[in-house]
């Protein structure tokens, strides 16, 4: 069976970081994705080169926290509030042409920092599942197109889902491929494959961080403050890994 664990966050800010440059080091991750807006992200991109792990990197799109990297969307009160974003989108609400377009360049120019930064983009997903949203999703999909990035994180398809939302993510998970991206036959989280077989062909989605002992988990919810979850740790022993980069 191949698997590909992807954690997401890298570059959000230090702890995240280390955390996943340890992941890597122990084997429990195949691939990650980084914010190109995140408060760690240059010291993340040196942390990769140093650990070797630089050309397991995909882009994290972020709309929904942190500073914007363009002017345009900060006047857009979809998306942000006091120059930041909110994350508070209405996932279902129709785009205005100025605000298409406030994405497209805010899309841009995080490919566009991962570029210069010397790292090739081998893969892409967003922070709180963005992409997913039906008037954003062909946003992401120009911009990755742009920027010839065919491999693209799907639409959660594992784990408890109601019948009118499996119907929504089939029919976004079919489009994408319609479109020409290659992804995972299955995608989920820890949780979502915990009491279940693991699928073949399957992206996981981890988010690793260290507790208050310093113990590496996947964080999977934060309460006051300190990042709380499953431990990260290998879904089971028959299982091949594989990368985005083989897909």
């Amino acid at each position: 069976m191949n698997v590909i664990i992807n954690a997401d966050d890298f570059g959000l800010n230090e702890h995240c970081s280390f955390a996943i440059a340890e992941a890597f080091e122990k084997g429990l991750i195949t691939d990650t994705t980084i914010i190109a807006n995140g408060e760690y992200f240059d010291d993340a991109v040196e942390l990769s080169r140093k650990n070797h792990f630089n050309d397991r990197i995909g882009i994290h799109f972020n709309i929904t926290e942190g500073t914007p990297l363009t002017e345009n969307i900060k006047k857009m009160s979809a998306f942000t509030e006091n120059g930041r974003f909110h994350g508070k989108i209405n996932r279902i609400k129709p785009l205005s042409k100025d605000e298409k377009t406030a994405v497209y360049e805010e899309l841009s120019a995080q490919i566009i920092k991962i570029e210069n930064a010397g790292l090739k983009v081998t893969h892409a997903d967003s922070h709180h599942h963005i992409h997913t949203a039906i008037f954003i999703a062909p946003i992401f999909m120009r911009v990755c197109k742009e920027h010839g990035i065919n491999k693209l994180r799907l639409h959660r398809n594992i784990g408890s889902i109601s019948l009118f939302k499996k119907l929504i993510k089939k029919s976004y998970n079919s489009f994408l491929r319609k479109k020409g991206f290659v992804t995972t036959k299955f995608f989920g989280s820890l949780e979502d494959i915990k009491n279940r077989a693991v699928f073949e062909n399957l992206e996981v989605m981890v988010h690793p961080d260290f507790d208050k002992q310093g113990k590496l988990i996947d964080r999977t919810d934060v309460q006051g403050g300190y990042p709380i979850g499953l431990e990260l740790k290998k879904i089971c022993e028959y299982i091949k890994l594989t990368s985005y980069g083989e897909l």
